[in-house]
Protein backbone atom coordinates (compact mmCIF):
# COMPACT_ATOMS: atom_id res chain seq x y z
CA UNK A 1 0.00 0.00 0.00
CA UNK A 2 2.81 2.41 1.17
CA UNK A 3 4.68 1.31 -2.08
CA UNK A 4 1.64 2.38 -4.48
CA UNK A 5 1.01 6.10 -2.73
CA UNK A 6 4.98 6.42 -2.99
CA UNK A 7 4.73 5.98 -6.82
CA UNK A 8 2.16 7.63 -7.10
CA UNK A 9 2.82 11.04 -5.61
CA UNK A 10 6.12 10.72 -8.23
CA UNK A 11 4.03 10.35 -11.36
CA UNK A 12 2.10 13.00 -9.69
CA UNK A 13 5.09 15.47 -9.60
CA UNK A 14 6.52 14.04 -12.99
CA UNK A 15 3.20 15.45 -14.56
CA UNK A 16 3.95 18.70 -12.81
CA UNK A 17 6.66 18.91 -15.39
CA UNK A 18 5.61 18.98 -18.19
CA UNK A 19 7.42 15.85 -19.76
CA UNK A 20 6.31 16.05 -23.04
CA UNK A 21 7.78 19.43 -23.26
CA UNK A 22 11.06 18.76 -21.84
CA UNK A 23 10.98 15.44 -24.12
CA UNK A 24 11.42 17.18 -26.80
CA UNK A 25 14.04 19.86 -25.90
CA UNK A 26 16.28 16.90 -24.63
CA UNK A 27 16.38 15.47 -28.04
CA UNK A 28 17.27 19.04 -29.68
CA UNK A 29 20.21 19.21 -26.90
CA UNK A 30 20.89 15.31 -28.02
CA UNK A 31 20.30 16.22 -31.10
CA UNK A 32 23.09 19.35 -31.26
CA UNK A 33 25.39 17.10 -29.50
CA UNK A 34 25.61 14.49 -31.54
CA UNK A 35 25.19 17.31 -34.99
CA UNK A 36 28.65 18.51 -33.34
CA UNK A 37 30.31 15.62 -32.81
CA UNK A 38 29.75 13.83 -35.73
CA UNK A 39 31.20 17.11 -37.95
CA UNK A 40 33.96 17.31 -36.00
CA UNK A 41 34.74 13.95 -35.56
CA UNK A 42 34.61 14.00 -31.76
CA UNK A 43 33.98 10.95 -28.93
CA UNK A 44 32.00 12.28 -26.19
CA UNK A 45 32.45 11.07 -22.81
CA UNK A 46 29.64 9.13 -20.98
CA UNK A 47 29.63 11.18 -17.97
CA UNK A 48 29.67 14.34 -20.87
CA UNK A 49 26.50 12.91 -21.93
CA UNK A 50 25.26 12.68 -18.47
CA UNK A 51 25.29 15.63 -17.18
CA UNK A 52 24.67 17.61 -20.86
CA UNK A 53 21.22 15.57 -20.93
CA UNK A 54 20.38 15.43 -17.40
CA UNK A 55 21.04 19.11 -17.15
CA UNK A 56 18.49 19.97 -20.08
CA UNK A 57 16.03 17.68 -18.92
CA UNK A 58 16.23 19.14 -14.76
CA UNK A 59 16.59 22.73 -16.25
CA UNK A 60 13.43 21.96 -18.50
CA UNK A 61 11.73 20.50 -15.76
CA UNK A 62 12.35 23.48 -13.15
CA UNK A 63 10.98 26.38 -15.57
CA UNK A 64 7.82 24.10 -16.13
CA UNK A 65 7.26 23.27 -12.76
CA UNK A 66 8.08 27.17 -11.84
CA UNK A 67 5.49 28.58 -14.20
CA UNK A 68 2.74 25.71 -12.93
CA UNK A 69 3.21 27.38 -9.76
CA UNK A 70 2.85 30.89 -10.96
CA UNK A 71 0.01 30.14 -12.98
CA UNK A 72 -1.96 27.87 -10.37
CA UNK A 73 -4.45 30.64 -10.08
CA UNK A 74 -5.81 30.75 -13.89
CA UNK A 75 -4.89 26.95 -14.21
CA UNK A 76 -7.70 26.39 -11.89
CA UNK A 77 -10.09 27.92 -14.37
CA UNK A 78 -9.33 27.10 -17.64
CA UNK A 79 -10.73 23.73 -18.79
CA UNK A 80 -7.56 22.60 -20.70
CA UNK A 81 -5.41 23.13 -17.20
CA UNK A 82 -7.90 22.66 -14.42
CA UNK A 83 -6.54 19.01 -14.16
CA UNK A 84 -2.94 19.85 -13.49
CA UNK A 85 -1.65 18.63 -10.15
CA UNK A 86 -1.64 22.27 -8.08
CA UNK A 87 -5.16 23.04 -9.43
CA UNK A 88 -7.02 19.81 -8.21
CA UNK A 89 -4.71 19.99 -5.17
CA UNK A 90 -3.19 16.93 -5.66
CA UNK A 91 0.07 18.53 -4.57
CA UNK A 92 -0.99 20.84 -1.99
CA UNK A 93 0.15 23.33 -0.59
CA UNK A 94 1.44 24.90 -3.66
CA UNK A 95 4.54 26.14 -1.66
CA UNK A 96 5.58 22.28 -2.10
CA UNK A 97 6.14 22.58 -6.06
CA UNK A 98 7.80 25.75 -5.96
CA UNK A 99 10.26 24.23 -3.90
CA UNK A 100 10.45 21.35 -6.03
CA UNK A 101 10.67 23.43 -8.77
CA UNK A 102 13.93 25.65 -7.62
CA UNK A 103 15.75 22.00 -6.32
CA UNK A 104 15.07 20.90 -9.62
CA UNK A 105 16.53 24.69 -11.05
CA UNK A 106 19.61 23.89 -8.59
CA UNK A 107 20.05 20.58 -10.05
CA UNK A 108 20.40 21.57 -13.78
CA UNK A 109 23.17 24.07 -12.91
CA UNK A 110 25.20 21.86 -10.69
CA UNK A 111 24.99 19.20 -13.67
CA UNK A 112 26.03 22.08 -16.27
CA UNK A 113 28.88 23.41 -14.29
CA UNK A 114 30.04 19.68 -14.29
CA UNK A 115 30.78 19.93 -17.98
CA UNK A 116 33.98 21.72 -16.63
CA UNK A 117 35.49 18.91 -15.41
CA UNK A 118 34.79 16.34 -18.40
CA UNK A 119 35.45 19.10 -20.90
CA UNK A 120 36.88 22.14 -20.22
CA UNK A 121 36.25 25.46 -17.80
CA UNK A 122 34.63 27.39 -20.75
CA UNK A 123 32.21 24.85 -22.08
CA UNK A 124 31.32 24.02 -18.28
CA UNK A 125 30.12 27.73 -17.88
CA UNK A 126 28.82 28.72 -21.33
CA UNK A 127 26.40 25.68 -20.71
CA UNK A 128 25.92 26.89 -17.10
CA UNK A 129 24.83 30.60 -18.74
CA UNK A 130 22.56 28.97 -20.98
CA UNK A 131 20.69 26.74 -18.30
CA UNK A 132 20.30 29.97 -16.19
CA UNK A 133 19.12 32.06 -19.18
CA UNK A 134 16.51 29.54 -20.26
CA UNK A 135 15.11 29.37 -16.65
CA UNK A 136 15.30 33.51 -16.18
CA UNK A 137 14.07 34.38 -19.63
CA UNK A 138 10.92 31.35 -19.35
CA UNK A 139 9.89 31.88 -15.52
CA UNK A 140 10.69 35.75 -14.76
CA UNK A 141 10.32 37.36 -18.84
CA UNK A 142 7.64 34.53 -20.14
CA UNK A 143 5.66 33.80 -17.22
CA UNK A 144 5.82 36.38 -14.51
CA UNK A 145 6.58 39.34 -17.03
CA UNK A 146 5.10 39.09 -20.29
CA UNK A 147 2.57 36.27 -20.54
CA UNK A 148 -0.57 38.16 -18.87
CA UNK A 149 0.80 41.41 -20.19
CA UNK A 150 1.75 41.37 -23.92
CA UNK A 151 -0.28 39.73 -27.05
CA UNK A 152 3.53 38.83 -28.48
CA UNK A 153 4.35 37.60 -25.00
CA UNK A 154 5.96 34.48 -26.36
CA UNK A 155 8.58 35.86 -28.82
CA UNK A 156 10.63 37.32 -26.37
CA UNK A 157 9.27 34.96 -23.41
CA UNK A 158 10.22 32.11 -26.44
CA UNK A 159 13.97 32.61 -26.33
CA UNK A 160 14.48 30.01 -23.61
CA UNK A 161 13.79 27.24 -26.61
CA UNK A 162 17.19 28.03 -28.10
CA UNK A 163 19.24 26.95 -24.62
CA UNK A 164 18.91 23.21 -24.77
CA UNK A 165 20.89 23.35 -28.43
CA UNK A 166 23.37 25.75 -27.35
CA UNK A 167 24.14 23.23 -24.36
CA UNK A 168 24.49 20.17 -26.41
CA UNK A 169 26.78 22.14 -28.35
CA UNK A 170 28.84 23.64 -26.39
CA UNK A 171 29.26 20.27 -24.20
CA UNK A 172 30.88 18.79 -27.47
CA UNK A 173 32.69 21.98 -28.80
CA UNK A 174 33.07 25.64 -28.82
CA UNK A 175 34.02 25.83 -32.85
CA UNK A 176 31.42 27.60 -34.54
CA UNK A 177 28.91 27.97 -31.56
CA UNK A 178 27.45 31.38 -32.88
CA UNK A 179 27.06 30.12 -36.47
CA UNK A 180 25.63 26.36 -36.78
CA UNK A 181 24.95 26.14 -33.08
CA UNK A 182 22.86 29.80 -32.99
CA UNK A 183 21.15 28.05 -36.02
CA UNK A 184 20.33 25.27 -34.18
CA UNK A 185 18.95 27.39 -31.42
CA UNK A 186 17.30 29.74 -33.59
CA UNK A 187 14.76 26.44 -35.39
CA UNK A 188 13.66 25.51 -31.93
CA UNK A 189 13.23 29.66 -30.73
CA UNK A 190 11.67 30.31 -34.41
CA UNK A 191 9.31 27.42 -34.22
CA UNK A 192 7.59 28.11 -30.62
CA UNK A 193 5.40 30.97 -32.01
CA UNK A 194 3.88 28.88 -34.58
CA UNK A 195 3.46 26.08 -31.91
CA UNK A 196 2.16 28.34 -29.12
CA UNK A 197 -0.17 29.89 -31.66
CA UNK A 198 -1.70 27.13 -33.38
CA UNK A 199 -2.50 26.06 -29.72
CA UNK A 200 -3.94 28.87 -27.93
CA UNK A 201 -6.43 29.54 -31.42
CA UNK A 202 -7.75 26.12 -30.49
CA UNK A 203 -8.30 27.04 -26.89
CA UNK A 204 -8.95 31.22 -27.58
CA UNK A 205 -12.35 30.67 -25.11
CA UNK A 206 -9.85 29.49 -22.19
CA UNK A 207 -7.43 32.15 -23.15
CA UNK A 208 -9.67 34.93 -23.30
CA UNK A 209 -11.82 33.59 -20.02
CA UNK A 210 -8.54 34.78 -17.69
CA UNK A 211 -7.69 37.53 -19.70
CA UNK A 212 -4.22 35.98 -21.17
CA UNK A 213 -4.05 38.08 -24.84
CA UNK A 214 -2.45 35.24 -26.48
CA UNK A 215 -1.67 37.18 -29.56
CA UNK A 216 -4.12 34.63 -31.64
CA UNK A 217 -6.78 34.34 -29.13
CA UNK A 218 -6.90 38.49 -28.87
CA UNK A 219 -6.95 38.75 -32.30
CA UNK A 220 -9.96 37.89 -34.69
CA UNK A 221 -9.79 34.35 -36.80
CA UNK A 222 -8.86 36.11 -39.31
CA UNK A 223 -5.90 37.75 -38.33
CA UNK A 224 -4.90 34.81 -36.02
CA UNK A 225 -4.54 32.95 -38.66
CA UNK A 226 -2.26 34.94 -40.92
CA UNK A 227 -0.12 35.09 -37.94
CA UNK A 228 0.30 31.68 -37.63
CA UNK A 229 0.55 31.42 -41.61
CA UNK A 230 3.61 33.90 -41.57
CA UNK A 231 5.28 32.45 -38.36
CA UNK A 232 5.15 28.95 -40.18
CA UNK A 233 6.67 30.61 -43.68
CA UNK A 234 9.82 32.36 -41.57
CA UNK A 235 9.98 28.96 -39.34
CA UNK A 236 10.15 26.74 -43.16
CA UNK A 237 12.43 29.49 -44.72
CA UNK A 238 14.91 29.78 -40.99
CA UNK A 239 15.08 26.16 -41.42
CA UNK A 240 17.35 25.70 -44.75
CA UNK A 241 20.08 27.89 -42.78
CA UNK A 242 22.07 24.79 -41.38
CA UNK A 243 22.83 24.39 -45.11
CA UNK A 244 24.73 27.51 -45.94
CA UNK A 245 26.53 27.46 -42.87
CA UNK A 246 30.28 26.44 -43.50
CA UNK A 247 33.37 25.39 -40.94
CA UNK A 248 35.54 27.72 -40.07
CA UNK A 249 37.84 26.23 -42.47
CA UNK A 250 35.71 26.52 -45.43
CA UNK A 251 33.77 23.06 -45.70
CA UNK A 252 30.22 22.52 -45.43
CA UNK A 253 28.35 21.17 -42.32
CA UNK A 254 25.16 19.51 -43.79
CA UNK A 255 24.27 18.23 -47.13
CA UNK A 256 21.52 17.60 -49.35
CA UNK A 257 19.82 14.93 -47.17
CA UNK A 258 19.00 17.76 -44.61
CA UNK A 259 18.07 20.19 -47.11
CA UNK A 260 15.66 18.00 -48.95
CA UNK A 261 14.15 16.84 -45.46
CA UNK A 262 13.46 20.57 -44.62
CA UNK A 263 12.12 21.52 -48.00
CA UNK A 264 9.25 18.48 -47.79
CA UNK A 265 8.51 18.88 -44.10
CA UNK A 266 8.37 22.56 -44.43
CA UNK A 267 5.95 22.14 -47.32
CA UNK A 268 3.70 20.40 -45.03
CA UNK A 269 3.60 22.80 -42.22
CA UNK A 270 2.95 25.55 -45.19
CA UNK A 271 0.40 23.54 -46.76
CA UNK A 272 -1.70 23.02 -43.09
CA UNK A 273 -0.93 26.76 -42.65
CA UNK A 274 -3.04 27.42 -45.68
CA UNK A 275 -5.68 25.24 -44.11
CA UNK A 276 -6.12 27.48 -40.96
CA UNK A 277 -6.55 30.65 -43.05
CA UNK A 278 -8.90 28.96 -45.55
CA UNK A 279 -10.88 27.27 -42.69
CA UNK A 280 -9.67 29.34 -39.36
CA UNK A 281 -11.77 26.61 -37.20
CA UNK A 282 -10.11 24.88 -33.97
CA UNK A 283 -9.65 21.28 -36.16
CA UNK A 284 -7.20 23.11 -38.59
CA UNK A 285 -5.05 24.87 -36.31
CA UNK A 286 -5.41 21.44 -33.89
CA UNK A 287 -3.92 19.75 -36.72
CA UNK A 288 -1.27 22.07 -37.15
CA UNK A 289 -0.73 21.71 -33.85
CA UNK A 290 0.04 18.53 -33.37
CA UNK A 291 2.19 18.30 -36.55
CA UNK A 292 4.66 20.99 -35.43
CA UNK A 293 6.64 18.88 -32.58
CA UNK A 294 7.23 15.89 -34.78
CA UNK A 295 8.20 18.65 -37.67
CA UNK A 296 10.98 19.48 -35.45
CA UNK A 297 12.32 16.76 -34.62
CA UNK A 298 12.60 15.66 -37.56
CA UNK A 299 14.70 18.52 -38.52
CA UNK A 300 17.12 17.63 -35.79
CA UNK A 301 16.89 13.93 -36.78
CA UNK A 302 17.89 14.92 -40.48
CA UNK A 303 20.85 17.17 -38.52
CA UNK A 304 21.98 13.89 -37.23
CA UNK A 305 21.52 11.90 -40.33
CA UNK A 306 23.29 14.55 -42.44
CA UNK A 307 25.94 14.82 -40.47
CA UNK A 308 26.60 11.45 -40.57
CA UNK A 309 27.20 10.84 -44.11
Amino acid sequence: MQKQKSESRVAVYYELTKPKIWYLLVFTAFGAALTAAQIYDIEISPSTWILMLFSVAAGSAAANTLTNYHDRDIDAIMERTKGRPLPSKRIFPAVKARNFGLALAGISLGLAFGISFTTTVEQGLWATAFIAFGLLNNVLVYSYGLKRRSRTNIILGGLCGGSPPMIGWVAVTMSDLWTMGLAMAGLVFIWIPMHIWALTLHFKEDYNKVNVPMLTAVQSEKTASRAIAVSTVVMVLFSIAPFFISTEAGEKMIGDVYLWTAIASGALMVGLSIWVIVKPIEKAAWTLFKFSSPYLAVLFIALMVDSAL
